[in-house]
């Protein structure tokens, strides 16, 4: 089966009406590439890869762009069902998202019987991707409680989950030794708990 760089599971689509063009998106988690019918498996291979590459460097420039932030909790809640219904289809439906300032040990914290969901305030500085990482890990233990092997199949739909979960971990070990410029973390990376589209010629 193949997967993209974070693990998200690749769909490739046939189409005899597509002659010219082949087309990377992304659907319900799922990077899907597009290829003419007459292409051969080398000539897909090709084109697989290339335009995994394209969207994986679309996602890191729509995270280093600078795009507003969900500043107040309402915005966090609304960016939380966008999330939701871009990488768990929907299916994970807080009734509170916020920001909180009283986490010491955790990142971000679920509580599925209510639907709650909470994120350290220390998320703020930290860039969009990680956040929204932490979010959607967040998200998913609305569907699954425990850390089992369906709950990380959920988050593998999130292309950016391995980067995240390492820039967590070295912030950690950056304020586990009080080393300069690491009080963006909380000293513990306890994380407790609309789609890209690319088009190119094929000729």
């Amino acid at each position: 089966m193949i997967t993209t760089e974070g693990g998200a599971p690749v769909e490739v689509r046939r189409s005899a009406r597509r002659t010219r063009t082949v087309a990377a998106f992304w659907e319900n988690g799922t990077a899907v590439v597009a290829i003419p019918a007459r292409f051969t498996a080398a000539q897909e291979k090709e084109w697989v890869q290339r335009m995994l590459a394209k969207l994986h460097r679309q996602g890191e420039r729509r995270a280093a762009s600078g795009r507003k932030r969900p500043a107040s909790d309402a915005a966090l809640a609304a960016h939380a069902v966008r999330l939701s219904e871009r990488y768990l289809s929907g299916k994970a439906v807080p009734a509170s998202v916020r920001w909180v300032s009283n986490q010491n040990s955790r990142w971000g914290s679920a509580t599925p019987a209510d639907g709650t969901i909470r994120l350290s305030d220390k998320l703020r500085p930290m860039p969009q991707w990680v956040i929204d990482y932490v979010l959607l890990h967040e998200l998913a233990h609305l569907l699954v409680a425990s850390h089992n092997a369906a709950f990380w199949k959920l988050l593998a739909a999130y292309p950016e989950t391995a980067r995240a979960k390492a820039f967590l971990e070295g912030v950690s070990f950056a304020m586990a030794r009080g080393l300069p410029g690491s009080e963006t973390g909380d000293g513990t990376g306890a994380v407790r708990p609309g789609g890209e589209r690319w088009a190119d010629d094929a000729d």
